[in-house]
């Protein structure tokens, strides 16, 4: 069984390495631009602009909870569906001082004062997961967000647990490469000169879609709330 699954593993990653070759290189110096907005013409009763095709399909029933709909599919469904995810990548540390790095995108910040933020913990066999674990232990935590510069490094933290460099407030490690540590400090120059912004150029968010994929800004747009 191991055997098998360990030659699953490696075939799958030759597979992928074959067919990552065959696609671009990612521009990983290019500037979010700022577009205009998808119908900038708009205006009220008009309805949606593909109104028409959009009525026309019909929706599918999915119960999530009968025995034949899996687990699985019901993993595979939300996740392609609701996206992207911000991802948090989080520094928890146990009663004994061991240190555990783990990325979440069952995230979201939900309050701003005060500072509230949801962490989703799916269910498995087998022991908790030892983020779950030591945050029951100890109750500290700091939220490190994600950038495209240090994704590979965080996809191995399903291997590796490292830490960097040590927060001054509370006992678990920061991310030394982060943008931003929740809970402690902002690198100077990512943001405005009052801390209240972070330039998005600087920030260079990566979301969570679905199986393996992940996705980066490219560009934006600003739609005004119509009175």
């Amino acid at each position: 069984m191991n055997s098998a699954f360990c030659l699953a593993k490696l075939y799958f990653s030759c597979q992928f390495t074959e067919t990552e070759a065959t696609h671009p290189d990612f521009n990983k110096d290019k500037p979010i631009e700022i577009t205009k907005s998808p119908y900038p013409n708009w205006k009220y009763r008009e309805g949606m602009p593909d109104n028409k095709i959009n009525l026309t399909q019909k929706h599918h029933k999915i119960n999530p909870y009968t025995p034949d709909q899996p687990t699985i599919n019901n993993y595979r469904l939300l996740l392609s569906g609701i996206a992207p995810r911000p991802i948090s990548f989080l520094s928890t540390v146990n009663s004994e001082k061991q240190k555990n790095l783990s990325p979440f995108s069952y995230f979201q910040v939900i309050n701003h004062n005060p500072p509230i933020f949801i962490i989703g913990f799916s269910s498995r066999l087998g022991r908790v997961k030892d983020t779950y674990h030591n945050l029951k232990e100890t109750r500290e935590y700091i939220i490190n967000t994600i950038s495209k510069n240090i994704i590979k490094a965080i996809n191995t933290t399903s291997i590796d647990t490292p830490y960097s460099a040590p927060s001054t407030t509370i006992k678990p490690s920061r991310v030394e490469e982060s943008v931003f540590n929740i809970k402690d400090k902002i690198k100077e120059g990512t943001t405005d000169t009052d801390y209240n912004h972070i330039n998005l150029n600087k920030l260079r968010p990566i979301g969570q879609l679905n199986s393996i994929s992940y996705s980066h800004i490219i560009s934006t747009f600003k739609q005004p709330r119509n009175k």
